[in-house]
């Protein structure tokens, strides 16, 4: 049961007994990326690998990118741009689309596809040395891909379709409700994956050659109604349950395998708030969403969280101005344990970082480019979550360029604020995780410091408490 005990002074008595510095490494660099010493860069032993493993899931016939980058004669014109796109790391426009900054912070991510900069150099020498294509024999075998109508959660034990919408050629934004769908269920049923698909019914025209031209929804929120909400229920919003928003470009989400979520006889799916957007071609669409379930008779033992917080209504976009930073804050009401960290803003948005203030320590965990067109969900891996004691305080710093040299904004001479379009404001953390008992947190705490082979005292970016092997005693002691 939670306490009001204070952990801040449990973790000063060990500050003393020695500080390890515990970094969080990324991915070490592939061998076979490794070209030979003094030997040139080429396509097939070197660039190819990399495209496999990192490009050619979206860039490959009929799925998200404008252009195919499976074989040699169809990578070689895109030479200079690949090099160019992979250069930009972090910034928006990066290729692949992941904008986690590699210097400061967390570097541990489930599907991590960014590129290291080993690879990176690589791409650049071989762009820039006439982008060799090399021995064929060197080859790695082609990938095999699922289908684009297949699902990464694999095949969904529920598919609810959302009502139809259509979207003119060049009509403006537009945001609102589009409606409710039943489940269908007759039991209630706990979810432990699910993921969104947006379908094209009819196109009539050319849609833009972006990754917008091929959708017309840009964020979709979802809530499940609850027929019998529990009259002791505290949340104002327990009738119209919450769950993880379509934005374009998501991938699937996978619940804490110990907190699926319940979606119960009776209820049906609310798609209250749908932004959609032209793409050049009127479109009618729907969005499909897909459910994994558990199996029947199993029961959470923790309890999903949305933990998002950020700046709405006060925003206060300047016209013309390329560095502008907005701060937003939350206090942890308990133990948490993040699993996910995922930047919400709009067109001129460019970064967020995130930082835990814990006693007189202030941490980033961390930062992220942003990118309007392509919005990204960074999981953590499970030894490297975030796991913060209640009262942390957590802050999320935006930075926005509302000038000429960022291209997702239409007309930098625009002030603007807080709402749903892309012309307007939103600087928003997107956070989930699960609340932790004290007994809960303490255990976790175990598992993570055996998990990472940290000493008494060792500290590690996002657990403060991970080097004190009593917390739960050293606390109580503190109390007395």
């Amino acid at each position: 049961m939670t306490t009001g005990r204070n952990p801040w002074r449990a973790l000063a008595g060990h500050v003393l007994l020695g500080v390890a510095a515990a970094v969080i490494a990324g991915f070490p660099a592939p061998a076979w990326g490794q070209a030979a010493g003094g030997d040139e860069v080429t396509f097939s032993r070197d660039i190819a690998p990399i495209l496999q493993r990192s490009c050619q899931r979206c860039h490959r016939p009929d799925s998200l990118a404008p252009m195919s980058l499976i074989d040699y004669e169809e990578v070689r014109p895109w030479a200079r741009a690949i090099k160019h796109r992979t250069g930009l790391r972090d910034k928006p426009g990066v290729m692949p689309p992941w904008y986690i900054e590699k210097d400061i912070g967390i570097q541990r991510f489930k599907d991590d596809p960014s590129l290291s900069d080993r690879e990176i150099a690589m791409i650049a020498a071989w762009a820039d040395n006439g982008a060799p294509q090399g021995d064929p024999a060197d080859l790695p075998p082609p990938l095999a891909f699922i289908d684009v109508d297949e699902w990464e959660i694999g095949e969904p034990d529920l598919i609810l379709s959302s009502p139809s919408f259509t979207v003119e050629a060049d009509q403006p934004d537009w945001w609102g409700s589009i409606g409710e769908v039943p489940t269908g269920l007759t039991e209630d049923r706990y979810v432990a994956a699910m993921e969104y698909k947006e379908v094209t019914e009819s196109r009539e025209g050319a849609t833009r050659n972006t990754v917008g031209g091929l959708f017309v929804v840009h964020h979709a929120t979802l809530g499940v109604t609850d027929p019998s909400p529990d009259p002791n229920e505290d949340d104002p919003l327990a009738p119209l349950r919450r769950w993880p928003t379509h934005e374009v470009g998501r991938n699937a989400d996978f619940f804490d395998p110990k907190a699926g979520k319940i979606m119960k006889a009776g209820s049906s799916l609310v798609f209250d708030s749908m932004h959609l957007h032209a793409n050049g071609a009127r479109t009618r669409a729907h969005l499909n969403v897909g459910f994994k379930f558990h199996p029947v008779g199993y029961q959470p033992t923790r309890k999903w969280v949305r933990m998002s917080f950020g700046n709405g209504v006060d925003l206060d976009i300047e016209a013309m101005d390329a560095n502008q930073v907005m701060e937003a804050h939350y206090v942890l009401p308990e133990n948490a344990l993040i699993t996910i960290f995922e930047p919400h803003m709009h067109a001129p948005g460019v970064r967020m970082c995130m930082d835990a203030i814990y006693g007189i320590t202030v941490e980033t965990l961390n930062c992220a480019g942003y990118d309007h067109s392509w919005v990204r969900v960074y999981n953590y891996e499970d030894d490297v979550a975030p796991l913060l004691p209640k009262g942390t305080i957590l802050r999320i710093t935006g930075y926005f360029n509302n000038s000429p040299s960022n291209p997702n904004v239409p007309d930098p001479r625009n002030w603007s604020g807080g709402g749903h379009r892309s012309v307007d404001q939103m600087f928003i953390n997107l956070m989930r995780g699960v609340f932790l008992t004290d007994e809960e947190f303490a255990e976790e705490l175990a598992r993570r410091r055996e998990a990472l082979d940290l000493a008494e005292g060792a500290t590690v970016i996002g657990c403060p408490l991970c080097g004190i092997e009593d917390w739960m005693a050293d606390a109580a002691a503190e109390q007395q």
